[in-house]
């Protein structure tokens, strides 16, 4: 008996993904770009996965730009704007809470000439609203928030956020990482003023190799560098062979996530609540970041345990078959990280129930 509580770094994929998946690969696999019926067979899998996800957030099946998942996602969503926009300023705006496949293009445009401000993060991982709005300048052309966090599962206001950065100047764009958040929680970009949004298929019981970068329709494809050229696919914002056994699983993934997310929600609200109330009866236990007003995600539980290493606990849990992961949501060290950082304990465990198992919480509206 395994009990596979690591969800938040990937999931299985749902057997009639695979399946649509190896159709693909034996059948219909052809080249999208091949004038030929194979071809053309090739093709309609990619428009049908543009409009299942479009489905899933109220756009245009045209915002929508198929990438190899998450990490080129951010990548770029980042770098392709600051080249496309650094014109207008070279200033962009990040918090020292994002992953590093944020953090890292950014410290890498840094060396490239632009300058990076990490806002910090209160003690249960919110960003400020005031802080956000005293950082902004007259040369920032870019933000970005990790719209659920991956450590500790805070979801912030993102529609909040957007409005004082709109507000300010509405020619900045607002780039959000929602590799956590989609197929979880509803998400209206267009409403919530969202320009730029990365997703990984492999979260959400989809591919690995596989995501999706949504820019909103509004913008034009000249407003964001291509970070891959070449056969000029996907409207030249993102050359290369689509990856079309991948997309066309994607695109399943996302409509069986979607068509079942409040059942989802509340099944795995339920467990988390268990699994709070019964870890907290262990003594030295801390669990991270819960607070009456911040709003987490039930999919991640990020706990403490005093005096145990994270290793030493994560393989004597593997040794019983159970699998987790250990990581420290914050470090010191990182770049603008608050002065009154997330609790000090030796162990974080994240633990991410798959969507079809978990509560009585409703689903968060704001993003």
């Amino acid at each position: 008996m395994e009990a596979y509580l690591d969800n938040a770094a990937t999931t299985r994929t749902l057997p009639e993904v695979a399946e649509r998946m190896m159709k693909v690969m034996t059948e219909d696999y052809g080249n999208p770009s091949s004038l030929h019926g194979k071809g053309f067979a090739a093709e309609k899998y990619i428009r049908e996965a543009s409009g299942q996800i479009a489905a899933t957030l109220k756009v245009d099946p045209g915002t929508i730009v198929f990438t190899s998942g998450g990490t080129e996602s951010n990548n770029q969503a980042l770098i392709g704007t600051a080249f496309a926009y650094q014109r207008s300023g070279k200033h962009i705006i990040t918090t020292g809470f994002e992953h590093a496949s944020v953090s890292e293009p950014l410290i890498w445009l840094e060396k490239q000439g632009f300058e990076i401000t990490f806002l910090p993060v209160e003690k249960d991982g919110r960003v400020n609203q005031e802080t956000l709005k005293a950082a902004l300048r007259d040369d920032t052309i870019l933000v970005s928030i990790m719209m659920v966090n991956n450590e500790i599962g805070v979801i912030q206001d993102i529609a909040a956020l957007s409005k004082i950065v709109k507000n300010h100047n509405p020619e900045i764009r607002f780039h959000t990482d929602a590799i956590q958040a989609y197929g979880k929680i509803p998400i209206r970009p267009e409403k919530s003023g969202i320009d730029l949004m990365s997703v990984s298929g492999h979260k959400l019981h989809g591919p690995k190799g596989v995501g999706f970068l949504y820019i909103a329709k509004d913008k034009g494809n000249a407003k964001l560098h291509p970070y891959i050229h070449g056969g000029h696919q996907q409207k030249n914002r993102r050359s290369g062979t689509e990856n079309v056994p991948g997309i066309a699983g994607l695109g399943l993934a996302a409509e069986e996530a979607y068509a079942h997310i409040q059942e989802n929600y509340d099944r795995v609200s339920a467990l988390t609540a268990d699994f709070i109330r019964e870890v907290q009866k262990i003594e030295g236990v801390t669990i991270h970041a819960r607070s009456e007003v911040a709003d987490i995600s039930p999919y991640i539980i990020s706990i403490g345990i005093e005096g145990i290493k994270s290793e030493v606990l994560l393989h004597a849990l593997e040794d019983k078959g159970i699998y987790v992961s250990s990581g420290s949501a914050c470090s010191s060290n990182h770049p603008g990280i608050s002065d009154t950082p997330l609790p000090s304990v030796s162990t974080r465990l994240i633990w991410t129930q798959p969507s079809e198992s978990a509560s009585p919480a409703s689903l968060p509206r704001k993003n």
